[in-house]
């Protein structure tokens, strides 16, 4: 079996109720475009605004992020691209409006970590992050998996 079908169905396991379903088909991706709203706003040390202005911890971890799910998934790899950017977007856009970004950006991770502890109350079982890290980045591949199997996309 290959492992990201060993890692997602781990993640599934653990995610079986339906509200904790809808919890994290929520939570997830609004913890994504926190977190990486939140990173954008961390400063890089200069030599890399010299060499590369546009760069930011974010960037860091999106590079590491897709090239984890290109090995594991070139498919689903594709599919987190498209959506990173558009999280990357959603990001841009949240940064153009009044306040500061790191506020909003740690309001909505704030948030949506409690929703995910309430699904995970409601599942009766703990987050599988607290069992292997990487689960940290296999939730948004799960929901990414789960809408290509809904498409007839094969992981």
């Amino acid at each position: 079996m290959r492992q990201v079908d060993v890692l997602l169905a781990g993640y599934a396991a653990d995610h079986q109720h339906p509200f904790n379903r809808l919890m994290h088909r929520v939570c997830v991706p609004a913890i994504v475009v926190s977190l990486l709203g939140l990173l954008a706003c961390v400063p890089v040390p200069q030599a890399w605004r010299a060499v590369a202005p546009a760069v930011n911890w974010s960037g860091v971890l999106v590079a590491g992020a897709l090239g984890w799910y290109l090995w594991l998934s070139p498919r689903l790899a594709a599919g987190m691209a498209v959506a990173t950017i558009l999280a990357l977007l959603l990001v841009a856009s949240l940064a153009r409006l009044p306040g500061p970004l790191w506020l909003a950006s740690g309001i909505v991770f704030a948030l949506a970590w409690i929703g995910q502890f309430i699904g995970h109350a409601a599942e009766g079982k703990r987050p599988s992050f607290l069992r292997d890290l990487r689960f940290l980045l296999v939730g948004p591949l799960w929901l990414l998996a789960g809408l290509y199997g809904r498409l007839g996309l094969r992981v």
